[in-house]
């Protein structure tokens, strides 16, 4: 049982954790890069470096919000839980 609650817990806090990373890349972004988008791959208006920088920043951020929230859930359902 406490395994069907440690994955129900990690898919919402991984939905959410996708969404608070996203609104945290984009207000990064916009401060980083005066602009309110970032450019897509597949876009030909922006270079190389344009699409790989905001591809490198994108990731880290998603990989540090991904591990803090991972971190946390964990934590809060060992501490719930026990185990």
């Amino acid at each position: 049982m406490s395994k069907i609650v440690a994955r129900g817990a990690g898919v919402v806090s991984g939905m959410i954790g996708g969404a608070i990373a996203g609104a945290v890349f984009k207000q990064v972004w916009k401060f980083a890069a005066g602009a309110d988008e970032a450019p897509e791959a597949t876009s030909d208006e922006y270079g190389w470096g344009e699409v790989l920088v905001a591809a490198a920043v994108q990731g880290a951020i998603f990989g540090v919000v991904k591990a803090a929230i991972d971190r946390s859930t964990s934590r809060s359902v060992h501490r719930a839980i026990g185990g």
